[in-house]
Order: structure tokens, then sequence, then C-alpha cells
């Protein structure tokens, strides 16, 4: 685990195949469990890639939210963001995908790209508010219930870190 910072009263955590114990991914199983109706990851399987980056926001000790993404070249992939239900509009969901955006800037990635099921409205609007831009429908994504899956895109300057603005290609109702 390394680079902290803090929301509210929870720090969060870089955390590294190499500085992963079995409590913490145990807890991010358990946060994608309780927050994804059919959780198709694992966070033993997805930190033993290199490419993968994880963020934990923790407190007293405990992980009640996590961001996986995956670095690809100048790419950076968001895979799964949850908060355990009973630490719901606290910011953690805000203060990961900050930290997410900021380490993107000190990496000179040039995309943030991330799926969202289209009527998950409270996270489309917090990815509108960063920046993203809606690219794209891939229909009956999900294969629990059928749901489209909006693609989203934000756009950095690779040399300065700067959002740079966008436009939905696609007509979006939030």
């Amino acid at each position: 685990m390394k680079r902290e910072a803090t929301t509210s009263t929870a720090s969060l955590v870089q955390l590294t195949a190499d500085a992963a114990d079995d409590a913490a991914l145990d807890e991010i199983d358990a946060i994608g469990s309780a927050a994804f109706d059919a959780p198709q990851f694992s966070a033993r399987e997805e930190l033993r890639r290199p490419w993968t980056r994880c963020w934990i926001a923790r407190e007293g000790g405990r992980a009640l939210a996590f961001l996986i993404a995956w670095h690809v070249v100048d790419e950076l992939h968001v895979l799964n963001i949850a908060t355990c239900p009973r630490a719901r509009r606290r910011g953690l969901a805000t203060a990961l995908m900050r930290r997410s955006l900021e380490y993107a800037q000190q990496q000179q990635v040039r995309l943030l790209l991330l799926e969202v099921r289209r009527s998950n409205r409270a996270a489309i609007r917090l990815y509108r508010k960063l920046g993203f831009t809606a690219m794209g429908v891939r229909p009956r994504y999900y294969s629990d219930n059928g749901e489209d899956a909006v693609e989203m895109v934000l756009t950095l300057d690779p040399a300065t870190g700067a959002v740079q603005p966008g436009r939905d290609e696609i007509r979006l109702e939030v």
C-alpha cells in the first residue's frame, strides 16, 4: 500500500500486488459482492496483472470503497468502482475517481475510459461532473439483465494533464 490522501475521515490508498494482503483483497471482494448484483471479478486475479491499478478508501482500518483500473499504454480503463452500501453518499466514489484522474495526469495518460449501466444515473452524473462524455452504447452489454452500457471517455492533454473539453457523441438523458 502507498500514496495516502484523505476524504472526510477516509484515507485513499493505492494497493499494489506486492503489498496486498489477504484481508484487503477479501474486503474488496466483499464490497463488490455487496455493490453489484453479479460481480464478475476477483481482486486477487486483477492485482496479478501488471497493468492493474487499484485504490481503496479506508476508514478505521476497514475498506469502504475501491476502484480498479487497467493502465494500458496511454489509456486508463476504469473497470470497477464500488462503495459498500453503508458508506454511500459520502463522496468516496468521487474521491477515488479524482485520485485515478491524478494518477492519469502524472502518468501522461491520454484517455480515461469506462462503461456504465444506462440506468445508473448517479454514476453518470459523477462522471459528467469530472468531464467525461458519452461516446457510444453497447446494446444489451450486461449479462444479468441485458441492460445497455454507456461508453464514456475523458480526454487529457498528455503534456499538461489538462482535461480536454469534449462533447457527447450520443444522446444521453440523465
